[in-house]
């Protein structure tokens, strides 16, 4: 344990020290949460565009489900358990080798990551979801640079990081699987994607 830990804490600061001032303030951008609600109103509109309007709505439940699981699971039982202190908080030693951008230090537990576990948790349902390269190619690009923005601000370990794509991941998967079987239990007309639909994998 203590050669993995010294391992998270290289390959972190790593990380850490490759930053300039343009980059900080880019980081610190896709990082924040609100950067990218019309990101996600887009997906939206995507997703009804795309499918028919039950699978569309039970696509947005699984989706839901998955996030509040996988968000509930780092925040509210692991962080508390594991107590793992942020690279960033004052009072881990290691933060006075951290770049910290803007003064964010976030809060005080850092393991596992909530902004991977959730932004793979979306990701794994959409591509199960609507089976196209074009969503397969935005969200995994676009999960990946959520996670490497939070070593970046030194927010968050690369064993934070991965633990939390794991968990979203999992989680993902489960939540559309049992979605899935209860469109097809309730709506068979709707529960497969149609020829006006159909994958392009």
């Amino acid at each position: 344990m203590e050669w993995l830990t010294d391992l998270d804490s290289s390959f972190l600061l790593w990380i850490n020290s490759h930053h300039s001032d343009f980059f900080d303030q880019v980081m610190y951008v896709i990082s924040y949460r609100w950067t990218w609600i019309p990101f996600y109103a887009l997906l939206i509109a995507y997703i009804f565009f795309r499918c028919h309007w039950k699978r569309a709505i039970a696509i947005l439940i699984a989706v839901a489900l998955a996030v509040t699981l996988a968000d509930q699971t780092c925040a509210g039982w692991l962080r508390e358990t594991v107590a793992r202190l942020r690279p960033s908080n004052l009072d881990n030693p290691l933060s006075a080798m951290v770049h910290v951008v803007n003064d964010y230090r976030s809060g005080s537990y850092g393991f596992p990551s909530c902004h991977a576990a959730n932004s793979v948790a979306l990701t794994v349902v959409l591509i199960l979801a609507l089976r196209t390269r074009l969503i397969a190619w935005i969200m995994i690009p676009w999960a990946i640079i959520q996670c490497y923005s939070r070593a970046y601000l030194g927010v968050h370990y690369p064993g934070d990081l991965l633990v939390g794509a794991g968990i979203g991941g999992l989680f993902g998967w489960l939540s559309w699987y049992a979605v899935n079987r209860c469109l097809t239990h309730f709506f068979p007309d709707v529960s497969y994607i149609s020829k006006n639909e159909r994958s392009d994998y």
